[in-house]
């Protein structure tokens, strides 16, 4: 499907935003195990994945780690009308299995050792010539926290217990740097092409909890994990959803190389390539819900006024505003690519 020879260096140009590229490269963190399926005809594994990322014209592949978190779920159905899963999951956001000190002290922490790196290790092991593959850590340290203790317990004890919420984040930033770094020590550093902090950061109004609060216990655990990342020549990717400009200076200080996720009633991607484009890479941006309503001959206008936009000096990748879910039209996310391919070329 591709027509153009895959090259991890074209995605790398845009990360250090060293220019024009040959043509926009593509960039998704997560492509649904559905729409793979049914893209690919196999059911999603590892080789599977490799060989969705290769045809559909990607440089890298993705792959991902996480650290196993027993956690509180709830189940719901889903509302797909393509590709429909048996049921979703959500994450209990009144309250999770954290609550108080005793069971922060009592609670089985996962070890974090080179199991977690199993998939990154087998997709390297099968990446083509002048592919690499970009490496996801599956949750933050703020959507660990949340997922933990329930947002809204979350948020009452950050003001009733601060020592208990310190302890927590200092637990959780010191296991992600870990795994970072027995990455960075137990894989071939040079099939990495860059990695993805994955930490959702805001919503439609603004931050999940105070910027004050995210500085005080998320972004120097996010700084270490940039500074470690930077030590190895590898670029680092934030993706984030939410309003997040009250911290995204802060974002930019921290010295990721690119930020991704975004939407078009916070803040279109066009307009962020405009504001930040200067100081930082720019990341998918085709907005979840053109994706998912509009019709293809819609799709591919708004995709083309993307390009039209933010492909002018470099330091932007083509792809979707938050991720490819199995509720989007395959139909526009094929058209999107295509579109890419076409309009994409400098």
């Amino acid at each position: 499907m591709s027509l153009f020879k895959h090259d991890f260096s074209r995605l790398k140009k845009v990360l250090l935003r060293e220019g024009e590229p040959d043509r926009v490269p593509f960039f998704e963190i997560i492509v649904d195990g559905k729409v793979i399926e049914y893209l690919t005809g196999k059911a999603p594994s590892i080789s599977v994945n490799a060989e969705f990322y290769i045809k559909h014209g990607y440089d890298y592949v993705m792959s991902s780690f996480g650290i196993p978190y027993r956690m509180e779920k709830l189940p719901a159905a889903d509302t797909s009308l393509e590709l429909t899963k048996e049921r979703r999951m959500f994450i209990n956001e009144q309250k999770g299995i954290i609550g108080n000190r005793y069971e922060f002290d009592t609670y089985k922490w996962p070890v974090v050792d080179t199991e977690i790196l199993h998939k990154i290790k087998k997709t390297i092991e099968i990446l083509p010539d002048k592919m690499k593959t970009v490496i996801l850590a599956g949750d933050g340290i703020l959507e660990s926290a949340m997922a933990l203790m329930g947002y809204t317990q979350l948020s009452f004890m950050i003001y009733d217990d601060p020592l208990l919420i310190n302890n927590l984040f200092e637990k959780l930033g010191k296991d992600l740097l870990k795994a970072f770094e027995l990455c960075m020590k137990n894989v071939n550093v040079k099939s990495i092409g860059a990695i993805v902090i994955g930490d959702d950061l805001g919503f439609n109004t603004s931050t999940i909890i105070s910027p004050d609060d995210i500085r005080k216990y998320i972004f120097p655990w996010h700084k270490k994990i940039v500074e470690l990342a930077h030590r190895y020549d590898l670029p680092v990717i934030l993706h984030s959803c939410g309003k997040l400009d009250e911290i995204m200076e802060d974002i930019i200080d921290i010295g990721y190389n690119a930020k991704h996720s975004f939407e078009d009633n916070i803040l279109p991607v066009t307009e962020a390539k405009k504001k930040y484009g200067d100081r930082i890479a720019i990341m998918g941006g085709v907005d979840i819900n053109v994706l998912s309503t509009a019709t293809e001959k819609e799709t591919r206008q708004y995709v083309e006024n993307i390009l039209d936009k933010c492909m002018p000096g470099g330091g932007y990748a083509l792809g979707s505003g938050n991720s490819i879910t199995n509720y989007i039209s395959v139909k526009n996310y094929l058209a999107m690519l295509d579109e890419g391919r076409k309009k994409g070329v400098y």
